[in-house]
């Protein structure tokens, strides 16, 4: 979005005729909302701006459910905020700490401040892109104790404040198609600035689930966050911030449902044992985490093969962190007898998985020529040292 693209948008007529369109559904719809507007009299720039607003909404409401319909976005902003859910989770935090005055450094376009500000933390939010502030500022407006201020996070006064919360742009500056920054010391704030004031004050910083984990600092606790089975960060939190006695923490959110699993330190220390009854597939957050050793001893489970993430256990164990499967039958890794295997068993519909093996699903699909009515779940992978297919049932 351009400022005068914004200009125009954040004007009277400009949001009332945002609220007054229809949702946001399909392309025939939106093509008749145009040519309404167009034939009303309303200038291009501004029917592409609405409707552009009207498609981010409809896409943030996944993020951010009923309160979408009250925000503005960008593209960029929009895929890289904190859902609502997990930036309450944050907020929590601050609060539980002690903190009452939090800056939000690297705003973007207001998800974490929105969630401070909701449980009643005074919030300055900053943000260096002049469009993404006042996207914002707008989206702050209805918090009192909320402020939203146009500068460098870097160059941020800290002594205002009792506690910080980063979220260091992780892409090249713009609106629409930016591209990830590999180098933690091109992010924006560095990461050697977010540390560096980490010693000093309570610092949250929320940053991708991939980051390196050599950079993790020793008196961080590091939390990996799932949301409906994806990995969607990785939070590190310093000080009060932090809980005693925990290093290590996946917290999966799932099913109206806040499941955590935390430890000390890392635990992949799981002796590998024959396939059981059931095989397990660990949540990303506790493979990201180094918990599969925690999460194997409290279910009974062993690992598959080892350094392989998926675990085996004789019996059925409810689990929030890990989807359970029921083995069928192991059949060696051939793809033309496994065609014949799955063919004879009506098999039309297969979902295929793969870990420790040089195969991509996408390819091995179609050569599998799947043909019928029943559907299963395949797992390509390593057993006993050898290249294995473990045709399987989801459970639940």
């Amino acid at each position: 979005m351009q400022r005068t693209e914004l200009e125009q948008l954040m004007t009277t007529e400009g949001l009332n005729l945002l609220d007054s369109l229809p949702p946001y559904t399909n392309g025939a719809n939106i093509v008749r909302s145009v040519a309404d507007l167009r034939k009303r009299g309303y200038p291009a720039a501004l029917v592409g701006a609405v409707m552009t607003q009207a498609r981010l909404r409809a896409r943030a409401t996944a993020k951010f459910g009923d309160f979408a319909d009250r925000m503005l976005f960008t593209e960029a902003g929009l895929e890289q905020a904190t859902r609502l859910n997990v930036a309450a989770l944050h907020a929590g935090r601050f609060r539980t700490a002690g903190v009452t005055r939090v800056a939000d450094l690297g705003c973007g376009i207001g998800a974490d401040a929105l969630a401070f500000a909701g449980l009643g933390l005074t919030v300055t939010a900053v943000e260096r892109d002049e469009v993404t502030a006042a996207i914002a500022s707008y989206n702050l407006a209805p918090f009192d104790t909320a402020t939203v201020e146009h500068g460098d996070a870097e160059s941020f006064d800290v002594s205002r404040v009792d506690g910080l919360y980063f979220d260091p742009a992780r892409r090249t500056a713009g609106h629409t198609n930016t591209s990830r920054l590999n180098d933690p010391a091109d992010y924006s704030p560095s990461l050697d600035h977010v540390f560096r004031l980490a010693e000093r004050m309570p610092v949250g910083v929320k940053l991708g689930p991939g980051l390196d984990r050599d950079l993790l600092p020793a008196d961080a606790e590091a939390q990996w966050v799932s949301v409906d089975g994806h990995v969607v960060e990785t939070g590190l939190w310093f000080g009060a911030l932090a809980r005693e006695g925990i290093r290590r923490s996946a917290l999966v959110i799932a099913n109206g449902r806040t499941d955590e699993l935390h430890a000390a330190v890392d635990s992949d220390d799981v002796d590998a044992g024959a396939l059981g009854d059931y095989l397990y597939e660990p949540d990303g957050s506790v493979i990201r985490a180094r918990l599969i050793g925690d999460l194997a001893r409290t279910m009974g489970a062993r690992m598959v093969t080892e350094q392989i993430a998926y675990l085996t256990a004789d019996s059925l164990v409810e689990t929030p962190f890990a989807s359970a499967f029921r083995v069928r039958e192991v059949f060696p890794f051939n793809v033309s007898s496994l065609k014949k295997e799955l063919k004879s068993r009506g098999i039309g519909r297969l979902e295929i998985k793969k870990r420790g093996v040089d195969i991509d699903p996408a390819t091995l699909r179609p050569k599998l020529a799947l043909q019928g009515t029943e559907e299963a779940t395949l797992f390509v992978t390593r057993v006993g040292g050898r290249h294995s297919a473990i045709l399987a049932d989801r459970v639940g």
